[in-house]
């Protein structure tokens, strides 16, 4: 990499995928790093919601960024960065499922019989708060991350892409290669059984739960950027 790269400050976050990509194949690595940053919280509860683990969950982003670094050519800019990205996510942490010998019958879950429960439908942003309800936040927050965790993995990674990430249920079917109407189902189903779980409690927010920025985000993304460093 030529010294006038390093004396140019760029502004990464104003830059567009295309953009970012063409950096990083030009030698910025720096700009991978932006990649990280913006593209980690999705991520890592995508990851986690296969795997149902933080270590884990982690292990695969690290792996999975490193994977995609070195087949950045073949991004083609036909889906997002975040789409792209969201594959080899979920391809690493199913090989690690895999792995585990813990794989879920789908088939199974998808035949069991739909019910007309009630459905909590959770809130995914903030308004207005009572001074008591946002003291109780960080409580509620680990209530519910319990509650998705002990959800069967096949509703947990819907529920994760749709109510948390909000991704549309087009993409969600994409990436699971399940069809539409087997996303909405599983949906229902896990809102279902989250608010038995959670006994009527009402969350105060879902974007908060499974964090994972400042030092978690920092620490896998150093932890990508020295090893691409010792790479060459």
């Amino acid at each position: 990499m030529s010294a006038s790269l390093h004396a140019v400050a760029v502004d990464y976050s104003a830059l567009d995928d295309a953009a970012l990509v063409a950096l990083v194949r030009g030698g910025q690595q720096d700009a991978f790093r932006h990649i990280m940053q913006r593209c980690n919280q999705r991520l890592f509860r995508i990851a986690r919601s296969v795997l149902g683990e933080d270590a884990e969950a982690e292990d695969v982003l690290q792996e999975s960024y490193l994977r995609a670094y070195r087949k950045l050519d073949t991004f083609r800019g036909e889906s997002s960065l975040l789409t792209w990205l969201t594959s080899i996510v979920l391809n690493e942490a199913r090989g690690r499922l895999r792995k585990r010998h813990n794989m879920v019958g789908l088939e199974k879950i998808d035949e069991s019989p739909m019910d007309t429960h009630q459905i909590v439908q959770f809130p995914s942003r903030f308004g207005s708060e009572d001074p008591a309800v946002s003291a109780a936040r960080t409580q509620i927050r680990h209530l519910l991350e319990h509650a998705i965790d002990a959800l069967p993995p096949a509703f947990r990674t819907v529920y994760m892409m749709r109510d948390v990430e909000e991704c549309s249920v087009e993409e969600t079917a994409t990436q699971l290669a399940i069809n539409p109407q087997t996303v909405k189902t599983r949906l229902h189903r896990a809102r279902r059984l989250l608010r038995h779980s959670l006994h009527g409690t009402v969350a105060a927010s879902l974007t908060d739960a499974f964090p994972f920025m400042g030092e978690r985000c920092a620490r896998v993304t150093e932890a990508v950027m020295a090893r691409l460093t010792a790479k060459g």
